[in-house]
């Protein structure tokens, strides 16, 4: 059989590295010590490997999930062997932290290690506001971050200036960073349909943001972050 697949790109990268890229839209990890990836992003892998719903971790952060609807749905990966990652063709990114964290975008995450605590935050000065992107997922310790990015991205350094974008745009940025909320909403744009960028993020300080070339669809949400649940929020955070 002859097929221009068979060639050394399209085979299982060897690697000696735990995380490595297999291409552009995939990373391979090897295992070793466990990892948690989220739910379904998960293609192939070889060896003696179980996966298992990870828990919560404590009625605070099951309470944030209930309350939040933030969907951090995530497996554990145990066992010895490899596994390969990826998510609706995303370009694949990974980040090493060194005592250090990021809050991302849970729609953009694949996987990460295990030794990594997570938690989900509620972004401080959203008020009443509800709406996507108002929580997010925060990844924090010393290990490896792997996420899946719609489109080629744009990395902001948010130190020398400030940079305001879309929430619904918006992967990852440095969890030191606190953005504030700016809504650029008022009466004459409401009364025209708005413009569709009522609301972004703006951050300013030692840091970095990144943005993605597509906007996730905003999730429908009855119950989610505004008035009395919102603030009863804040005794999570």
């Amino acid at each position: 059989m002859r097929s221009n697949l068979f060639t050394a790109e399209s085979q299982p990268v060897l690697s000696e590295q735990r995380w490595a890229k297999q291409n552009d839209q995939a990373i391979r990890v090897g295992l070793g010590p466990d990892i948690l990836a989220t739910k379904g992003a998960m293609t192939s892998y070889r060896g003696q490997l179980a996966f298992h719903h990870e828990k919560s971790g404590g009625m605070a952060k099951l309470a944030k999930k209930i309350v939040t609807s933030e969907d951090v749905s995530l497996m554990r990966v145990s066992g010895q062997g490899e596994v390969w990652f990826g998510q609706d063709a995303g370009y694949v990114y990974t980040i090493d932290l060194e005592n250090e964290g990021v809050s991302l975008n849970v729609r953009n995450l694949l996987a990460f290690d295990a030794t990594l605590a997570w938690d989900i935050k509620r972004i401080k000065g959203a008020g009443i506001m509800a709406g996507n992107g108002l929580f997010n997922t925060t990844v924090t310790g010393s290990g490896t971050v792997a996420v899946s990015v719609v489109g080629k991205p744009v990395l902001f350094d948010c130190s020398a200036a400030p940079v305001a974008v879309d929430p619904n745009a918006t992967v990852l940025w440095s969890s030191h960073l606190t953005p504030s909320i700016n809504n650029s909403m008022n009466m004459s744009s409401a009364l025209r349909g708005g413009s569709g960028e009522a609301i972004q993020y703006v951050f300013h300080g030692p840091g970095f943001v990144l943005v993605q070339a597509y906007e996730w669809k905003p999730v429908e949400e009855e119950s989610k972050g505004g008035g009395i649940i919102g603030n009863a929020l804040d005794l999570f955070s």
